[in-house]
């Protein structure tokens, strides 16, 4: 019995990885552009918000990658290689995308000298 749970929910785990790094990478990168007319209150918001959606993201793909698929899962390897990459390349637009924050703040917010 207790055989027959474990093979079971492994395929259940390996789906509900896939619906949520599918999920996770729904969202475009934002537009540089829109930064230029945002406070420096949004503009530290929205870092703020980058800098958690990257790290989240870095520990979805450190689990995805870390995960044991099992061999009967034909193709699973694959899967769980996608998902990584697909990860990595979410976490590089979000990483522009905060370069992209950090540099319209600088232009925009000038820290006053205490």
């Amino acid at each position: 019995m207790n055989l027959v749970s474990t093979t079971v929910s492994a395929p259940a785990v390996l789906v509900a990885v896939l619906l949520a790094a599918g999920c996770s990478s729904i969202g475009g990168t934002g537009d540089p552009a829109k930064y230029d007319s945002m406070s420096c209150t949004e503009l530290n918001s929205a870092l703020g918000s980058t800098a958690s959606a990257i790290s989240q993201t870095a520990i979805t793909r450190g689990k995805v990658a870390n995960s044991n698929v099992p061999r009967w899962l034909l193709g699973g390897s694959r899967v769980k290689t996608a998902i990584a990459n697909r990860e990595t390349a979410r976490i590089d637009r979000l990483k522009q995308q905060h370069d992209a924050l950090v540099a319209a703040r600088a232009r925009r917010c000038q820290r006053s000298a205490g």
